[in-house]
C-alpha cells in the first residue's frame, strides 16, 4: 500500500552498501541517510490520492449501514471523511471484524482505523495515535429485573459478551467475568436480553444509541466507570507523519464547529471534547 520514497543520499549509501557485498539483497523499506527507516506514511496517502481506512461496518452508531445494507454511514465515518478532505485526499473504506483490525493495519491493508480505538498503554506500545475525537464512560449492561450486579465488583464469576481484543474485554477480565467472545455489539445485547449471559460491558454512548433506536425496555445500567476512555484513530507505528497531519484536520474541525455537529447529529451532545 505504501510506496518507499528513497532519497538521493539513501540511494548513494545502499549503492556503496551493495558493492561491498558479494551476494546480497536490498531492503524494501525506505531508509535514510543515517540509517534509519524513514516516515512516508502522509506522503504515500496524497501521492495514492486514497485514504484507506479499516472499519467494522457493523458498531451502530460509530461505524454502520443503514437499515442494514445501505450506504456506511456513522459517527467515525463522517469524521475520518471530514479528516480526508481536509487533507485533500478521497476515503477508501475496507470493513472487516474487529478482531482482525489490527492485524490489517499491521500489514498494511489499510492506513488507519476508525472504529472507536481506545487508548491504552498497552495500544501506544504498538501504534501510533491521533488527538482523542471522542470521549466516554464504560457501563454495564445488563437485564430490567437483575439486581445481582450494582458494580463492576459483582461481574465476578458472572458471564458477560466480549469482543476478544476490545478494550472492554479487558475491563470485563479484570473484574473477574467469565466471557462468551462476540464479534461485536449487536450479538452481545442479543445475549443479554435472550438471558444467555449475564451482562456485556461496552461504551455508553452504544448503549444510548441502542435505546434511542430500540427503547431497550428490557435492559438497564447497572453501572458505569468513574474515568472516562479516550478514543482515536490508529495507525501502524512510525506512521507519525500522518498522524500529526490529522492532528490538525481534527483541530481545524474542532475550530469550525464542524466536529460538534457531527456529534450533534448521532448523540444530542458534543462527545468529542
Amino acid at each position: 500500500m505504501k510506496r518507499s520514497l528513497i532519497t538521493a543520499a539513501a540511494l548513494t549509501v545502499i549503492a556503496v552498501s551493495l558493492s561491498g557485498c558479494a551476494a546480497g539483497g536490498a531492503g524494501t523499506d525506505a531508509i535514510s541517510a543515517t540509517g534509519t527507516p524513514t516516515d512516508d506514511s502522509l506522503a504515500a496517502v496524497h501521492e495514492s490520492g486514497t485514504l484507506t481506512v479499516g472499519t467494522e461496518g457493523t458498531y451502530r452508531p460509530f461505524t454502520y449501514h443503514e437499515g442494514g445494507s445501505g450506504k456506511l454511514t456513522g459517527y467515525d465515518v463522517e469524521v475520518i471523511e471530514a479528516v480526508a478532505d481536509k487533507l485533500g485526499v478521497e476515503v477508501k473504506f475496507e470493513e472487516t471484524q474487529w478482531d482482525a483490525i489490527f492485524q490489517g493495519l499491521k500489514a498494511g491493508r489499510f492506513d488507519v482505523v476508525a472504529n472507536q480505538v481506545s487508548i491504552t498503554p498497552e495500544r501506544v506500545d504498538e501504534y501510533e495515535f491521533s488527538t482523542p475525537y471522542t470521549f466516554s464512560t464504560g457501563v454495564v449492561v445488563v437485564k430490567k429485573g437483575d439486581s445481582s450486579i450494582t458494580s463492576f465488583e459483582d461481574l465476578s464469576g458472572k458471564s458477560t459478551a466480549q469482543s476478544l481484543s476490545s478494550n472492554w474485554y479487558a475491563l470485563a477480565e479484570e473484574s473477574g467475568a467469565k466471557i462468551q467472545a462476540v464479534e461485536g455489539w449487536a450479538q452481545s445485547v442479543a445475549l443479554v436480553e435472550q438471558g444467555r449471559v449475564d451482562a456485556t460491558v461496552n461504551d455508553s454512548l452504544t448503549f444510548l444509541d441502542y435505546k434511542k433506536q430500540t427503547g431497550a425496555s428490557g435492559l438497564k445500567v447497572a453501572a458505569t466507570t468513574e474515568e472516562q476512555s479516550e478514543n482515536a484513530f490508529a495507525f501502524a507505528k512510525g506512521d507519525t507523519a500522518l498522524a500529526r497531519a490529522v492532528d490538525t484536520a481534527l483541530a481545524e474541525l474542532t475550530t469550525s464547529g464542524e466536529l460538534a455537529k457531527i456529534s450533534n447529529k448521532y448523540f444530542g451532545v458534543d462527545v468529542s471534547k
